[in-house]
């Protein structure tokens, strides 16, 4: 592996220009460009703060920055999977008449959306301060944001070990992509973006087992990393459950320390499939 990764280090420049390829080309017909970047999770979030924050009533304050804190990583996480999946089968002509690392395919599309996820995060702190002006009070802005590269590096890690999974599953067996757009689907709904971790804490099957349910619960890295983001960024505030309003609950240390192993974990087993797999592309009809 560590061949292939001075290799891979030979060939950055090619690897930084397939990442700009990425930023230019996405939008390249588009009228509006780039900034469809900030349009889609805007967009999005305001329709689930309208479903969830206005048309439910959960009484929390400023509900939209709380979706949209776990919506983002949630959205690099999703964009970055699909996309690896069809990016050795879009260059496929490509691989089979040059060489170069086949790795820097997903990583360029992973990096491309990481990218995105940086200016979708400006767009937060934007927001955050827009906000904040209209109604002054306590800064929004809380201390535990120097945290956020490490939230990022975990992020990245996670995304790239599984993009490379995909990849390379994919160029074989193109059933990969649909079975990973059902997985994604329903992770959007085991994790805590359209609602708070702690309502699950709270719920009554969690406390009739014992604490088990949220135990399992948080065992998904992106619940953890939806929790986590919303944590840092964001004052802690009661959660309604039932119509009660219930003590926020911080996240425990040893499921951060289980996602980042998991992360890593990935990276290595993803990174090696990919370079076990990567010389018989060529072979694909």
């Amino acid at each position: 592996m560590l061949d292939e990764l001075k290799e891979l280090w030979r060939f950055r420049e090619l690897l930084l220009t397939m990442v700009e390829r990425e930023l230019r080309v996405r939008y390249k017909n588009s009228a509006l460009g780039f900034l469809w970047s900030f349009i889609i999770p805007l967009t999005t979030m305001a329709v689930l703060t309208f479903v969830f924050g206005y048309l439910q009533d959960n009484g929390m304050r400023s509900f939209s920055a709380y979706i949209l804190a776990a919506y983002l990583p949630y959205l690099f996480f999703q964009q970055s999977i699909m996309d690896s999946s069809q990016s050795v089968l879009q260059y496929m002509p490509l691989v089979k008449k040059i060489y170069f690392p086949r790795e820097i395919l997903p990583l360029a599309v992973i990096l491309g959306n990481f990218v995105h996820l940086l200016f979708g995060f400006v767009v937060f702190f934007v927001y955050l301060l827009v906000v904040w002006l209209i109604n002054r009070g306590e800064s929004p802005f809380q201390p535990t944001t120097v945290l956020l590269p490490v939230l990022f590096f975990i992020s990245f890690i996670l995304s790239t070990g599984i993009g490379l999974f995909v990849a390379a599953l994919n160029t074989f067996y193109e059933d990969v992509k649909y079975l990973t757009s059902v997985a994604l689907y329903l992770l959007f709904f085991l994790s805590p973006i359209t609602y708070m971790s702690e309502q699950v804490a709270y719920s009554r099957i969690n406390i009739k087992s014992g604490g088990l349910i949220y135990n399992i619960y948080n065992l998904n890295p992106i619940a953890v990393l939806s929790t986590a983001y919303r944590q840092i960024l964001l004052a802690p505030q009661g959660i309604p459950v039932n119509g009660v309003k219930q003590v926020p609950i911080m996240l425990d240390p040893k499921y951060l320390i289980w996602t980042l192993f998991l992360g890593l974990a990935t990276l290595f087993g993803g990174y090696h499939l990919f370079n076990r797999m990567k010389w018989r592309f060529v072979e694909r009809p």
